[in-house]
Formats: structure tokens, C-alpha cells, sequence
């Protein structure tokens, strides 16, 4: 548990997978479709999966920036993460989520980069530390 809450954030969904959901501070406002695999019409948008995805790969590569940072590396300007997430039945019910991070940080050996990925996975991204247990994350430097 943290410390101390130092940012808090209100999000509402309605309506479900094929429903509505906005943020308090009217940032996010978007209109929900269910992927044509899940039994929706193939209508391009944002789904539940598609959200986590953006919120993962943010946090991840700021906590991978910050890694490297404290281990001394400069991470340039074209580095990236990519989330790619998956959701499946789970043996006798319900669905589990399935990820893999893609990172990219521009400037860092493989070596290097691997050790400031692990590092964010470990100690840092609270992404990972919600996941860890929970869900198979699995780490690619690209």
C-alpha cells in the first residue's frame, strides 16, 4: 500500500464494453466498442483492454526512464514502450489478462536496457507492481 495517496483520478463507465466512459476532469470521453473477437461488429474504437494498454506502456516507460536515470544513463528521445494486451477464458471461469511490454530505449546497449527494464518491473512501475501475481507480464527490449 502507499505511503501516502499524492494523486488521485475519477474515471466513469457506463453502458459496458459497448457502453461510454469519461473522466471527472473531462480529459477522456470516448465512446466503448467491442472488439469484433469478443463478439462485437468489428466497429473500430477504444475499448477496456485498449485503455489498460495506454496506461500501462505510459507509466512503464516513465518508470523505465527514471531507472535508467538512477543508474546513470541518459535515455534519448526515440525510446518507447509498446503494450501489447491480451484477455482469454481462464480455467473454469472468467476472463485473465495476458501482457508483453515492448521497450525501446534509444541509446542503451541490450545489456543495459534489459537491466533498467527489470528494474522498472521490479521496483517501480506501480503497473507492474498491481499485475504482479495477477496477470503474466512478460518483458521484450526491442
Amino acid at each position: 500500500m502507499p505511503e501516502k495517496i499524492i494523486y488521485k483520478t475519477k474515471a466513469t463507465a457506463k453502458g459496458g464494453r459497448e457502453g461510454h466512459v469519461s473522466s471527472e476532469d473531462g480529459t477522456i470521453d470516448l465512446t466503448l466498442v467491442k472488439p469484433k473477437e469478443m463478439g462485437g461488429d468489428g466497429t473500430p474504437g477504444a475499448n477496456p483492454e485498449t485503455l489498460f494498454a495506454c496506461g500501462y506502456a505510459a507509466c512503464f516507460e516513465s518508470a523505465a526512464r527514471f531507472a535508467a536515470s538512477k543508474a546513470g544513463f541518459t535515455v534519448g528521445p526515440q525510446s518507447y514502450v509498446t503494450a501489447e494486451v491480451g484477455i482469454g477464458p481462464r480455467p473454469g471461469s472468467g476472463f485473465q489478462l495476458d501482457v508483453t511490454l515492448y521497450a525501446h530505449l534509444d541509446g542503451l546497449d541490450k545489456q543495459d536496457a534489459e537491466m533498467v527494464v527489470q528494474t522498472a518491473h521490479n521496483e517501480l512501475c506501480p503497473y507492474s507492481h498491481a499485475t504482479r501475481g495477477n496477470v503474466n507480464v512478460k518483458l521484450q527490449v526491442v
